[in-house]
């Protein structure tokens, strides 16, 4: 194992580490894995934060696109880090300038996410969230930059839920996930 694969490694079992099971949340039978104790220590904050920025940068993109709200707390940092732009996308009825929205399908519903509609104005993109599920909600994120302009390059995840099937659901677009659950 050379030096850099260690120093992965090493970052994979810190962030690793932070991220607490807890059983049966939202609703019974679903092991939810929380965050909050990695965003409340700075050291493994920090390295996930470094950890997506080398991922954005070796796509060579103009912006960062975070899907609200934990891709706020990852996205932005990132983009600050690599001195390029930041790209939100909200809720619906959450964006106070002119929007375009795209509405997707959820296991029991629909959903829909909006962006201003200057907002990529042909720029590249990559997509950052906290958490790679079923990939409905990134692929709505990808359709809605593409569709108004930018270049998604690809997606970039804290956590990838590997056996929820999201990365094929994806298709073609690259993923790049710091921490996977099989």
């Amino acid at each position: 194992m050379s030096p850099s694969d260690s120093q992965h490694e090493d970052a994979i079992t810190l962030m690793r580490r932070h991220v607490r099971d807890v059983p049966d949340f939202p609703k019974p039978g679903i092991l939810f894995k929380d965050i909050t104790p990695l965003l409340g220590d700075a050291r493994a904050f920090g390295v996930a934060v470094a950890q997506l920025a080398e991922r954005v940068r070796a796509r060579g993109a103009d912006a960062v696109v975070g899907i609200e709200s934990r891709g706020f707390i990852f996205g932005a940092p990132v983009a600050r880090e690599l001195g390029i732009g930041f790209i939100p996308l909200r809720k619906p009825g959450r964006l106070p300038y002119k929007k375009v929205v795209e509405r997707y399908q959820l296991e029991y519903g629909e959903d829909a996410i909006e962006m201003h509609e200057d907002a990529v104005d042909g720029r590249s993109l990559v997509i950052v969230d906290d958490l790679l599920a079923t990939g409905g909600t990134a692929g709505a994120a990808a359709r809605l930059c593409e569709r108004h302009g930018g270049r998604v390059l690809g997606c970039a995840f804290l956590i990838e839920l590997a056996f929820l099937g999201g990365r094929k659901r994806l298709g073609a677009l690259p993923v790049d996930a710091l921490i996977e659950y099989a």
